[in-house]
């Protein structure tokens, strides 16, 4: 980010600007820019990989080992884990918290700031050919990397994710609103698309509609009032989509409003929700605070909660700010509590 003399200055629009007139002469920023310059190298190396698919070998297919969380590892991810801690290593971050590694990772000794990361969200498409992204959260870093992660969730500096789709874009707050950032494939830059990015409001929802069964009964009875549209009690129309990639899901609703909901279940191993509270739940409950959403874990606010552990697991709810606030009433109004809708009862539209 130094402009040398007889150089000329970067656009206005360009990352790095950006991050240049956001940080001025203030030493914490300008540490969360070197970070957040270090994440976009590591997207754009990562975005590489990807657009490549298979001519380099089975990215997609399985190691045969599984990460902190149980879930089976596939080569991408450990690709994509590799690619993000190489991108940080020269940048002031002293611990890297990963959905890949057991325990967090320390980078440098004299680091200012501690990363946590999902440093690819939905890898599982990545064999399809469809939208993957990866997660990140800044922190202030402490004397040790359990004081750096294990903190209130409000006290991130930065938040944001890296999309791979059909354009390779950067959705980042540093706390002070939402900007939008695609990457240019001319010059390999991220250019700044869209400033102070805000969540409209929709009645739609994404809700993994296969695992109704294992609701509980104030989110199943949310969901067939959304499905009921315009002639039922929530009186609007409702498209209900899932795409099985978090951070996808995040970005269509961040632009076109809504409601994202995974709650806890009755499945073993679901009892706490299945999204991780660090790297997952808290980074994209900040980018739609800022942009005047709100996410919850369907009661409590989530940048008010502590992860009481790296991979610590949550129920998350999150999207446009009436529609969130419309769930939590779900779960503490008696008033909105029944057994179900007319749509799921014996003469509906899923009896046979």
């Amino acid at each position: 980010m130094v402009v040398r003399k007889g150089e000329m200055p970067p656009p206005s629009d360009d990352l790095g600007a950006v991050l240049i007139g956001w940080a001025g002469a203030d030493r914490r920023r300008g540490d969360v820019a070197e970070v957040v310059v270090g994440l976009a190298s590591g997207a754009r190396r990562l975005a590489a990989i990807l657009a490549r698919g298979g001519l380099d070998g089975d990215i997609a297919g399985a190691t045969g080992a599984k990460n902190a969380d149980g879930d089976v590892q596939k080569t991408i991810d450990v690709v994509a884990n590799d690619v993000f801690i190489v991108a940080l290593k020269h940048t002031p971050t002293a611990f890297l918290a990963s959905e890949e590694s057991d325990a967090p990772i320390a980078l440098r000794e004299a680091g200012s700031l501690a990363v946590a990361i999902d440093p690819l969200d939905g890898s599982a498409n990545v064999g399809v050919n469809l939208t993957v992204g990866a997660i990140f959260s800044v922190l202030p870093a402490a004397e040790t990397a359990e004081r750096s992660f294990l903190r209130p969730c409000a006290d991130q500096l930065a938040a944001g994710y890296f999309l791979f789709g059909s354009s390779t874009l950067l959705v980042l707050t540093l706390g002070a609103g939402v900007d939008l950032f695609v990457l240019d494939p001319d010059d390999q830059m991220f250019k700044r698309a869209v400033a102070g990015v805000r969540v409209p409001e929709a009645a739609d929802i994404a809700i993994n509609m296969s695992n109704r069964r294992h609701w509980p009964t104030s989110i199943r009875t949310f969901v067939d009032d959304c499905i009921e549209g315009a002639g039922g009690p929530r009186g609007a129309d409702c498209y209900a989509r899932w795409l099985a990639v978090m951070v996808a899901e995040a970005h269509r609703i961040l632009l076109r409003g809504g409601a994202y909901l995974y709650p806890a279940d009755a499945r073993p191993g679901f009892e706490h929700g299945r999204l991780r509270l660090l790297y997952e739940a808290a980074p994209i409950s900040m980018l739609m605070e800022q942009a005047g959403g709100a996410a919850t874990d369907g009661q409590a606010r989530i940048l008010e909660k502590t992860p009481a552990s790296l991979h610590e697991r949550t129920p998350f709810v999150f999207g446009s700010a009436k529609a969130v606030e419309a769930i939590r009433h779900y779960h503490v109004d008696p008033g909105y509590a029944h057994t179900s809708a007319p749509l799921f009862q014996q003469r509906g539209l899923f009896k046979s």
